[in-house]
């Protein structure tokens, strides 16, 4: 992590949000506090590297707000030894964070611009467990199954055709709702053929896109 003041103090003050909402966990701390944050947010946005509001990046898309990110990762309860598939890499600060987290990381986005970027990034960190690759995420990897999925786009309804993807127990953490409209982040658990669904907390997140971007 970066040694400014600014940002070690703002990394002290997401930790209180974080324990005020009942997050305590020393294994995601440590890997935040690890994953300098700083090199994930464009120069011009500098200042906005802890504050609770999204980001933009390249390709029109945007880094989600530190405690966001930082509360769907813990929902994820990830584990060592988990195998984890993400959609949606953006600027690669989720995954950078959460390979400290599981075994290996498999990131997936539509934009070649943002893989490459990603790619650069997490060589710099010296994460060898992180596969980050440009594919259409509607349909999961064929890699799977997977212990665990996050997905960083809203699905209309329950994304079923995920549960295949998952290992039985795996955990899935997804948007759904309207792509226009409020969403609600909901945690899948398999069991058996089917999802146990728990909701966690409204956003807003672009939908999932069909196939890849041809030119970024």
């Amino acid at each position: 992590m970066s040694e400014t003041g600014s940002d070690r103090e703002g990394f002290a003050a997401l930790m209180l949000r974080m324990r005020a909402r009942g997050i305590g966990s020393k294994a995601l701390f440590e890997a935040i506090e690890n994953t300098p944050r700083a090199s994930f947010v464009p120069a011009e946005f500098r200042d906005a590297v802890w504050s609770n509001r999204t980001v933009p990046i390249a390709c029109g898309e945007t880094l989600e707000a530190c405690d966001f990110q930082a509360a769907m990762i813990a929902a994820l309860d990830l584990q060592p030894g988990n195998r984890l598939l993400e959609i949606g890499t953006g600027s690669g600060y989720t995954s950078a964070v959460m390979a400290r987290l599981c075994d290996k990381v498999l990131t997936l986005d539509r934009y070649k611009t943002l893989i490459q970027q990603a790619q650069l990034r997490h060589e710099h960190l010296g994460l060898t467990n992180i596969v980050a690759r440009q594919s259409d995420g509607r349909e999961g990897a064929a890699e799977g199954p997977f212990d665990r999925i996050i997905v960083w786009a809203s699905f209309e309804e329950l994304p079923r055709k995920f549960v295949d993807q998952l290992t039985s127990g795996g955990i899935m953490i997804a948007p759904i709702g309207p792509g226009e409209d409020v969403q609600t982040m909901t945690h899948l658990t398999k069991v058996g053929s089917r999802f146990e669904k728990v909701e966690l907390e409204t956003t807003r997140l672009q939908p999932l896109a069909a196939g890849v971007a041809e030119a970024i």
